[in-house]
């Protein structure tokens, strides 16, 4: 499976996103059973069909394993958030949608991670993913605010603070029994519109 030297461009490519992916469901069970930093990258191997050479052809290190799977969870949220934003009537309804999809996104793949404790796991750089689903929240934001839907403030703050009381509100919500989806999300939205009619405004 990981020698793709004889294999068309087609299929070789067909075989290097059937490896990844091999190796990221490896990981994610690993990270889950043994914590981040128990985890070895042999650790991951075991779990897959591949050889150690064959692995170190995609990732260097089991921290760019863990950036690698914070990027694909952006990359596959990054639809649903775009459906959130097109559904919107304004920045209350669109800030409901958005974190009420991030919540139920988060939801659905606690079993993944419902063993883990916090400071088994670091946190994710901002991969090119995670990156781009920061600039579609501002975009949206600056739209919201352009049309007269929501207080002129500092656009970068109110995307960076959005999506930062998100991943922790998110992150306490996993850890409840039952997860109350709901409830998080009405914290959320009451929470930042508070926020935002108290923070300076700004021109333009």
């Amino acid at each position: 499976m990981s020698d793709v030297a004889d294999l068309s461009p087609g299929k070789r490519e067909q075989t290097k996103v059937a490896n990844r992916q091999a190796i990221l469901e490896a990981a994610r069970e690993v990270f889950v059973e043994m914590g981040f930093e128990a985890a070895t990258v042999r650790d991951i191997i075991r779990r897959t069909n591949l050889s150690v050479g064959a692995f170190y052809n995609y990732y260097r290190s089991k921290e760019e394993v863990f950036d690698a799977l914070a990027d694909d969870g952006a990359r596959r949220f990054r639809p649903i958030l775009h459906a959130a934003a097109l559904k919107a009537t304004d920045f209350e309804s669109y800030l409901r949608a958005a974190v009420g999809a991030y919540f139920n996104f988060i939801a659905e793949d606690e079993a993944i991670y419902r063993d883990l404790q916090p400071q088994q796991m670091p946190h994710a750089r901002n991969t090119p993913e995670m990156l781009a689903v920061f600039e579609e929240v501002r975009a949206v934001f600056a739209d919201v605010m352009d049309r007269g839907l929501a207080p002129k403030v500092d656009l970068d703050y109110l995307a960076s603070a959005c999506i930062a009381i998100a991943r922790e509100i998110g992150d306490k919500m996993l850890e409840r029994r039952p997860i109350d989806v709901d409830g998080a999300v009405e914290f959320v939205v009451r929470l930042v519109l508070a926020g935002v009619n108290a923070v300076p405004r700004v021109e333009g």
